[in-house]
């Protein structure tokens, strides 16, 4: 009878355009001293193909794929859920649609709603603008993030803690192994640590964005970037960007909530789409939420997500051997939680879905029967600590 999610926005060209500025700085600087391996010399070229099809898509603006991306979601959406659908559009129930406001959420937002009132013309006018929910969908930034801005500024164990995991002598060792592919012995030798590990993390990260922008690739074919790191180097570098996202927006610090308390408000505003459902005083048919990671890693962490559910201690620091959580399967591009929710008589069932896949609710939360993907508005009140409806 309703469903609701919010989901991260697609696939994107890099934010800004500063890893690959960096690293064909340092690519020209040994061409012109003859420091270039065999490697090296394919390689500039092709950083500097990808740079330019970022440049044209746009700095943090959605790839081909990442329109794609949302666009099938959409699609599947309706699948799943047909007879609701057909319910929104012969009871003419209202759609919302809802963003934080930046340009990627907002294309994702658009590209959703035009797909999904294709799969049914009667749903087209259903739809509403997209409106923007700052406070709901950009929290991080908002005034309900000011502790946690707070916390990423200022609080001196997050910043030991991440000097003491990215200051490893294996990063070192990583960042050596990297340069050595595209430049030669020497000229590597002649860089400081800092700039060795902040070049390698620069083709790091060209590496990881190039998939995002497969559809811009020359024929389609992708850019090849992975001939230029190994798998256990890009492993290494991944497992950082994976230590700097655990501390800073997901379980972070056991006996801490900071990094994901903020996150209160938009795990309440699904509670009050489903109680105002039950109360007959909402009218709507579906609540349709774009984002982006900084508040999906948060919700995931609160709703004890499959993944987030364990914070690490200053004993035993995040790492991949204790440890499930990883960025790519909490929050990738186009990530999404989703609830649908069912009346039978009087009482109201919902199911979640999580990067689309029927996903439980956190331990203490009682199915209506064991193996159960289904519970009750009522159960998942008591289990989240709502009271009479509010949080």
């Amino acid at each position: 009878m309703f469903t609701e999610n919010v989901s991260r926005h697609g696939s994107r060209s890099a934010t800004d355009g500063e890893d690959a500025d960096l690293v064909l700085a340092l690519w020209q600087k040994a061409e012109a001293a003859g420091a270039l391996t065999a490697k090296g010399k394919q390689f500039g070229p092709k950083a500097r193909a990808l740079q330019e099809a970022m440049s044209t898509v746009g700095y943090g603006d959605l790839s081909g794929r990442g329109k794609r991306e949302i666009q099938d979601t959409a699609v599947r959406m309706e699948q799943r859920l047909p007879g609701l659908f057909k319910q929104i559009a012969g009871a003419k129930e209202k759609i919302d649609v809802v963003s934080s406001g930046q340009g990627r959420a907002v294309d994702s937002a658009n590209l959703f709603a035009a797909a999904l009132a294709a799969t049914d013309s009667a749903l087209k006018p259903l739809i509403g603008s997209t409106r923007t929910d700052v406070d709901l969908l950009y929290f991080h930034k908002a005034a309900g993030g000011a502790a946690y801005r707070d916390y990423i500024a200022n609080d001196q164990r997050l910043a030991s803690t991440l000097k003491s995991l990215t200051g490893q002598p294996a990063t070192h060792r990583a960042a050596r192994d990297v340069l050595k592919k595209l430049f030669k012995g020497a000229f590597v030798d002649q860089l400081s640590d800092d700039d060795r590990v902040a070049a390698a993390t620069a083709v790091y990260n060209l590496y990881a964005i190039a998939p995002a922008m497969s559809d811009e690739s020359p024929g389609g074919k992708g850019w090849g970037m992975e001939r230029f790191i190994s798998e256990r180097d890009a492993a290494w570098f991944g497992y950082l960007s994976d230590v700097e996202d655990f501390y800073e927006k997901g379980p972070g610090f056991v006996g801490s909530d900071i990094t994901y308390k903020m996150a209160d408000v938009l795990l309440d505003d699904f509670f009050k789409q489903v109680e105002a459902k039950r109360a007959g005083t909402g009218d709507l048919g579906a609540e349709l939420r774009f984002t982006h990671a900084e508040e999906i890693i948060p919700l995931a962490a609160l709703m004890g997500l499959p993944g987030s559910t364990k914070g690490a201690t200053a004993e035993q620091p995040y790492t991949y051997a204790d440890n499930a959580w990883r960025g790519a399967a909490v929050a990738p591009l186009g990530s999404n939680v989703q609830w649908d929710v069912f009346r039978k008589g009087g009482t109201y069932l919902v199911r979640m879905l999580y990067n689309e896949k029927e996903t439980a609710f956190k331990a203490g939360c009682r199915p209506i029967a064991k193996g159960s993907t289904f519970y009750k508005l009522d159960e998942l009140e008591r289990c989240f600590g709502r009271t009479n409806g509010a949080s």
